[in-house]
């Protein structure tokens, strides 16, 4: 008699199969870039790199670019999941918007310091396509502003939103530091400007 549980088993081994071809695809890609550039990799170094055929590479990625898109995705939905993280942690809105503002900050130099981001950056850093979870980010920017706001912490006479991309920018300013110590002025100079006239 057919087991009904096989076919579900068997679906399960053919996901966690594509899921471990993806990753290898994805670490191979993304080390050959690190080594040898964006524009020095091949399709056909990937498959090597990562040990599959290219038959079986090309089943998944069409080519380079989407790849690194995946990867790119990867790291952003990882990021934000963190930053999430940090903004459900106990504490005031405000030490919990300083919090998430540090992370942001030494994510975005911690990028810009990978030897393949200038590529990388000109390559997948257009258009529209960060609009997504850069609305993510904001967002939670803005939530956080406002529990300060209604908790006293926080200024009170600029709109939530605006103050959001104001620490969105100048969090993102940290892939420009020369330092680690230059990041947390910025910071603390960021944050200053959230407080100066706080409860107004």
């Amino acid at each position: 008699m057919y087991h009904p549980g096989v076919p579900k088993l068997w679906t399960e081994t053919i996901e966690a199969h594509r899921r471990e071809v993806r990753t290898a695809v994805i670490e191979a890609t993304t080390a050959l870039v690190a080594d040898h550039g964006l524009r020095g990799v091949t399709m056909s170094r990937i498959a090597t790199e990562a040990g599959i055929g290219r038959a079986t590479l090309y089943k998944y990625f069409p080519d380079v670019e989407t790849i690194l898109s995946e990867w790119h995705h990867d790291q952003v939905a990882e990021h934000l999941t963190q930053l999430h993280a940090i903004r459900s942690h106990p504490g005031t809105a405000r030490d919990r918007l300083a919090k998430v503002l540090e992370a942001f900050a030494h994510m975005t130099r911690a990028a810009s310091q990978h030897s393949a981001a200038t590529d990388l950056v000109a390559s997948l850093h257009s258009g529209d396509r960060l609009s997504k979870p850069e609305t993510e980010l904001r967002e939670l920017l803005t939530g956080l502003i406002d529990e300060g706001v209604e908790a006293g912490e926080l200024r009170g006479d600029v709109p939530a939103t605006e103050l959001a991309l104001y620490c969105l920018n100048a969090a993102a300013g940290a892939r420009y530091a020369e330092s680690q110590a230059a990041v947390r002025r910025m910071l603390d100079v960021a944050m200053t400007g959230l407080v100066a006239t706080a409860g107004d």
